[in-house]
This record gives structure tokens, sequence and C-alpha cells, in this order.
């Protein structure tokens, strides 16, 4: 009927201005306790609203687009990667889906250069001795790491996030390599003093650090596979802040643990919250709970976007980060 408001279900508690913004202008359902919604309350919410919001811990395959309402229109994602939503699905049943793009490149390529530090500098090991109170004071030869400036960078995943840590880098004095689907253009690669890649064995084998900054898809999953883990240095490390399936975390595991690769700094893990055991005994590897884009101002933005393509396709108009096949 004219005038009536969208229904609008969010499946994770967003930020408070958010969640007050998307209460004034349309029906919305919160999820005030954060509990990932289980499969049937999401499958529950599909069939009674016309927007899901959902975030990357809820996964939409096909068989719950099947079995999702007439009225479901729109699936407005809270962030940018959409490997857990069966996008070619979704559009054969007329439903959209949006993403927020753009918004989280700068936070989470500062944490890529975080963690490039973390691990090389061995800040962890620092911290550990003094949280434990048994740092007895300076020595020449104690927790020695490596310095960056010079050292070769290979980044996979060349896209606006892959671009920010190399522009990082390079003011670190690092030498910029890179590997993507397509050439970057040559104004860009002049300005990044980038090397390009066209094979990405060739690449991985003559790196000191891998900078894993690709998107998870069917192409992807594994690219960092056993064979080619084994490719790296002995002295290099591995740093991702993309998507853990696109490592083969047991092979990392392995290789980590019988010194093939010096070291690893991981944002986001192969399956979710479940973590290698193994992982966590490494003093070589530094893990954080998928950081890269927590901060105050790219959780609100991403709302906002959130909010926009929502507002957008209310208004009979085409969402501006309407996700499409070229970009999977």
């Amino acid at each position: 009927m004219p005038g009536e408001r969208l229904s609008v279900v969010v499946t994770r508690r967003l930020p408070d201005a958010v969640e007050t913004r998307l209460k004034e202008l349309f029906d919305v359902e919160l999820n005030e306790s954060d509990t990932p919604m289980s499969r049937e309350a999401l499958q529950a919410a599909m069939q009674r609203a016309d927007v899901v919001v959902p975030t990357v811990t809820d996964t939409i395959d096909g068989a719950m687009l099947a079995g999702a309402g007439d009225r479901l229109k729109l699936i407005a994602n809270y962030g940018a990667g959409v490997d857990h939503i069966d996008v070619a699905t979704a559009r054969q049943r007329g439903i959209h889906v949006s993403n927020t793009p753009g918004v989280l490149t700068d936070d989470t390529a500062d944490m890529t250069l975080a963690l490039i530090l973390a691990v090389t500098r061995r800040i962890p090991e620092g911290l550990a001795l003094m949280q434990a109170g048994t740092w007895t004071g300076w020595s020449p030869t104690a927790l020695m790491g490596g310095r960056v400036a010079g050292r070769r960078l290979g980044i996979l995943g060349m896209g606006r996030i892959g671009q920010a840590v190399a522009r990082r880098a390079k003011a670190f004095g690092m030498q910029i390599h890179y590997h993507n689907r397509r050439r970057l253009h040559a104004g860009i690669e002049e300005a990044l003093e980038a090397t390009y890649w066209e094979s990405l064995d060739q690449m991985v084998s003559r790196m000191d650090v891998i900078s894993v900054n690709c998107p998870h898809t069917p192409s992807t999953f594994h690219l960092m596979n056993a064979r080619r883990l084994k490719l790296m240095k002995a002295s290099s490390v591995i740093v991702n802040t993309s998507r853990g399936e696109v490592i083969d975390e047991n092979a990392l595991t392995r290789m980590l643990r019988a010194g093939e690769i010096a070291g690893a700094g991981l944002d986001v893990f192969e399956h979710g919250h479940e973590i290698n055991p193994r992982l966590r005994e490494l003093p070589n590897v530094v893990l954080l709970p998928h950081m890269g884009s927590a901060t105050e101002e790219g959780r609100s933005e991403m709302g906002e976007k959130v909010i926009i393509n929502i507002k957008t396709f209310d208004d009979g108009h085409r969402p501006p980060d309407l996700v499409v096949p070229s970009m999977l």
C-alpha cells in the first residue's frame, strides 16, 4: 500500500547511530543480543522481510534463497565481501544484493602494515615478556627481528586495499610487487613503483613478504595452497587481512611449524572463528580476531552505505552498490 514502510531485518548489532537512522526510515527488526542468527531464524527473516541486512557471519546459500518469501527483494550486506551469499541464485530469483565497498580500504591497509611490522619485528613476543614480568633488561641480541625497508612485498590482489597497502609499504621503503587478474594502468604502476608479475608462482618464490588482499571467490579458494606455499623462501612471511579461505590453513600451519616459512600474520581464518589450535602455539605467528575493519569510522560508514542502498532501492532506483556478476 502507498506509504507503507519497508520491512527490514538486521541480523547483527550495528553502531547505535546506524540502527537509529534505520529505525527512522524503515520498519526495522534489530538484533539486540548481537548473537548470530541460527539458520532457522535467518530463513524465517527472509520469509517475512522486504530487506535483510546480513553480515559475513550469515551464510545465505541457494537452499536458503529457495525458501525466501516473495516480498524479499534486497539483501543489503553490511560488508564489502559477498562470498557468503549466493549472488547468482539471488539474481535468478529477482533479489538484488548490495554491499559496502571502499569505506574500509584505509582501515584494512593500516592493519596489514601493522601485521607486517608485528611479525617481522616480533612485537607480540616482546609484549608477552613485559606482561609476564620476565624481562630482565636490554640485551644486544634479544628479540632481533628484521628491517622492513628494502624488503620485497608481493601483494596478491591489487584492488583498492592492495593499492593502499602498496602506498603505505612504499613509505616504509619496501619494494612493491603484485599479482592481479588484470595489470594496473601504467600510471598507477609508476606512482606506486610497482612491478607486475603475470605468474603468481614466480612472484611468490622471490618475495620477502606476501600480503593477501584478494577476495574469496571459487577461483581464489586455496590460491595459496601447499604447492605454492612451498615456493616461498624460508625467510619470508605471509600476512592475510582478506579472506581466510585464500590460504590452505593446514598446509600453512605445517610449514610454519617446520620452519619452512618464517612467520605469519592472520586477521582471517579458513573456518571462521574455528582456528587450527596449532597456530596458537607458534611464537612467529600473530593472530587477530578479524579486526581489519574495526574502527568506529569504518563501521559507521559501512552502515551509512547500507542505508543509502536500501533508501535508493525504496525510492525505485538501482542501489549504488549493487553487486553484479562481473564483480565476482
